[in-house]
């Protein structure tokens, strides 16, 4: 399968948190399968389909290393054999736990507690893998400049192609569209107890995947990788 895009996910493993996200979204990244959504008493099928649009596509994860395209002269299989050491160069990390939570417009599994130790994860990642990164175009740097970036956001954006990495860096497992207010805080209380026997505590980021967008937009699993795999070797 061919592929424009790539990005570095954390990715639940198999299991009730992982069933959930692919059946909540309607989309099975690991299989690359449409899944249908589940039923709920206070909300149908259609009304799920409708607040999940947006991030159905990219599968049920929280980013890494935000979507790019590779640079001339980079290649898929030279991109999988970076990612494989740069996740062999680090560490598993263990946080408190996930909880539920709305970020502006949106619904979101986020980190309950300090997340610093993901933090230097990520930018790991995103410094490591960053040569097979092409430039953003104009048009994306207009796109991300006109959600009024701070400095800080804007010199990110320059120089890694993405305004929320490092300092600016908030993990998060997205599960909405943009929401009114009260509406999200609707849908909140619907999953609030479908989630809160499934959340991880600890949450263990034990591995990270390698993903690609396909023609029509959605992302499949490339590789999926232990970190720290290698680390003694």
């Amino acid at each position: 399968m061919q592929f424009s895009r790539y990005a570095i996910y954390y990715t639940a493993p198999q299991g009730a948190l992982a069933e959930f996200g692919a059946s909540w979204l309607g989309w099975d990244l690991v299989t690359g399968r449409a899944v249908p959504h589940q039923t709920l008493p206070d909300l149908s099928r259609r009304e799920i389909a409708k607040i999940t649009q947006t991030p159905r596509k990219y599968g049920f994860h929280g980013t890494i290393k935000p979507p790019f395209r590779l640079a001339d002269g980079c290649d898929a299989e030279g991109l999988v054999q970076a990612f494989q050491r740069a996740a062999s160069q680090v560490a598993p990390v263990t946080l408190d736990g996930l909880k539920l939570a709305q970020i502006g417009r949106f619904l979101a599994l986020v980190v309950d507690g300090d997340q610093s130790a993901l933090t230097g994860l990520a930018g790991h990642m995103v410094a490591k893998l960053d040569p097979f990164r092409a430039p953003a175009s104009d048009a994306e740097l207009a796109r991300r400049r006109a959600a009024n970036l701070t400095p800080a956001q804007d010199e990110m954006l320059v120089t890694w192609g993405y305004p929320y990495v490092f300092d600016e860096f908030k993990f998060h497992l997205t599960l909405s569209g943009k929401l009114d207010p009260s509406r999200a805080a609707q849908v909140r209380d619907v999953l609030a107890p479908l989630v809160a026997p499934i959340l991880p505590r600890p949450f263990v980021v034990g591995d990270l995947t390698l993903v690609g967008e396909d023609a029509e937009g959605r992302f499949h699993e490339i590789s999926r990788v232990a970190l720290g795999a290698s680390a003694t070797s």
